[in-house]
Parts: structure tokens; C-alpha cells; sequence
């Protein structure tokens, strides 16, 4: 089982994220905000998903997108970490992906359907990952950060952006 990251396995500014997220075990926690996310996003009328709250904000669809592509960075960051890579792993612009990420142009059926891929392969990743892997510290976006520090930050992220969506955009 993966459990919970110790506060000294990750940045400070990931706190925010990792705080959101209730349970020990990574496993579960994943299985149980993509069942989560699914309904939620599945819920949203059909006439909102190109909405904006602001006139510089992403709509419903970039949003569901960029927690696509923030699980694939963390995920990535986890495998790396975990395998032993020294490499100091680079941050990532989500204003450069929303921007070139074509979400307005795909159906919210497409972009669920990629999600729920996403986190399969995530699941597939930590399911396969040992305890001790899961432990190994490494260095991404210029901190030090735990392979499962990282999974924790993808459930945590996901529930921030589903609390944003919630309460600014329906």
C-alpha cells in the first residue's frame, strides 16, 4: 500500500493540494476522485462547458483538460522518481498547454474519455510501484518531492479544480 507523504517529501506550496485529499491510501484515493470526477464533470449541462467566470479564465473544457495534463506531468514525475532518475524534472507553464491544448474544439465526452485513460495508466503506475519505491525523493520543478507526494498532489489538484468549477463556473 502507498500511504500518505510526510510533510518533509514535498514542497510547501504542494500542502494546499495534499491537505484536500481524505485517506491513507493512494490507491484508493485515486480510484475513488476519478469515480468522483467523472459524475461531476457528467453532470454538467451541455451549455456551460465553453463558459468563463472571467473574460481571462479557462472554460469547463480547459479546466478538465489541464487536469489531464497536470496528471501526466505528476505521473510522469512519480515514474521518473521512482526508477531512481537523478534529473532535476522540469516545472511546466499550464497557461502554454491550456493555449495549445485545443479543449474548445473536443466534445466533453472526448475530454472525460482521455481523462478516464489518464488515470488508468496512473493507477496501472502505483499499483505496480512498491512501498519503498513510493518513499524515493527526487527533484521536480526545483523541489524536493516524493513519488507519492506526487500521486497525492494529483488527487488533491483534482479536487481543488472541482471545487473551482463548482462554485465559480455552475
Amino acid at each position: 500500500m502507498i500511504t500518505r507523504p510526510d510533510k518533509n517529501e514535498y514542497a510547501s506550496y504542494y500542502h494546499a493540494y495534499i491537505s484536500k485529499v481524505s485517506g491513507d491510501d493512494l490507491l484508493q484515493v485515486l480510484e475513488q476522485s476519478m469515480k468522483e470526477t467523472l459524475a461531476f464533470f457528467r453532470a454538467i449541462p451541455e451549455d456551460k462547458w465553453e463558459h468563463r467566470y472571467a473574460p481571462d479564465k479557462w472554460t469547463i473544457k480547459e479546466v478538465l483538460q489541464h487536469l489531464t495534463d497536470g496528471e501526466r506531468v505528476f505521473a510522469y514525475r512519480s515514474l521518473a522518481i521512482a526508477r531512481g532518475d537523478k534529473t532535476s524534472l522540469p516545472g511546466f507553464d499550464e497557461k502554454d498547454y491550456a493555449r495549445n491544448g485545443n479543449a474548445n474544439q473536443l466534445s466533453p465526452e472526448a475530454l472525460l474519455t482521455e481523462y478516464e485513460s489518464v488515470r488508468m495508466a496512473t493507477l496501472g503506475l502505483f499499483r505496480n510501484m512498491s512501498a519503498e519505491a513510493a518513499k524515493i525523493i527526487g527533484t521536480a520543478n526545483n523541489a524536493p518531492s516524493s513519488a507519492r507526494a506526487l500521486g497525492f498532489c494529483i488527487a488533491g489538484h483534482e479536487l481543488h479544480h472541482r471545487e473551482v468549477v463548482a462554485e465559480r463556473y455552475l
